[in-house]
């Protein structure tokens, strides 16, 4: 087997393994998926925890339809509304409520969590994970938006600055 195979194998079954562990934590305490809080993750980091649905869509790697279909359920317990744009009926928004952004910093603290444990030291150094962060952007792994690990939902960091 080649090299970059393996490696890309190996990616996969990481990848899977960080899934499961996100969706049972998330899914066992808020009851919500990891792809749910990835969509209100990205909604809560944008302006005014507002997003055009074909931007959310984008931001993601999602079709317009997927995000549809991830946003309903989400709009069903009342986490995000939709919205029109007063100007262009083609245009819709998703927008997060009070209730979302509520949700989402309890949802934050689990997830933190959850990757505190995968990264805990003595095997995980903080260098290793600047590392892993760094090569896995370089791979194509942007993350959602530029965000850093210290945002809040409502796009400020620690010191209550904005992030670009």
């Amino acid at each position: 087997m080649s090299e970059t195979l393996d490696a890309s194998l190996r990616l996969l079954r990481a990848q899977a393994t960080l899934v499961k562990r996100f969706d049972a934590a998330l899914s066992g305490l808020h009851g919500v998926s990891l792809a749910d809080f990835t969509l209100l993750l990205r909604l809560g980091q944008a302006p005014g925890g507002r997003l055009r649905r074909v931007d959310l869509a984008e931001t993601l790697g999602l079709t317009a339809s997927g995000v549809t279909r991830g946003l309903a359920p989400l709009e069903r317990i009342g986490l995000v509304t939709r919205e029109s744009d007063a100007r262009d009926a083609r245009v819709a928004y998703a927008s997060l409520t009070a209730t979302g952004r509520e949700r989402l910093t309890d949802m934050l603290t689990t997830a933190r969590q959850v990757a505190d444990e995968v990264f805990a030291a003595p095997r995980w150094s903080p260098q290793d994970v600047a590392l892993l962060s760094e090569l896995t952007t370089r791979l194509g792994g942007t993350g959602l938006g530029g965000a850093r690990p210290d945002s809040r939902p409502d796009g400020t960091g620690r010191a209550g600055t904005r992030h670009p």
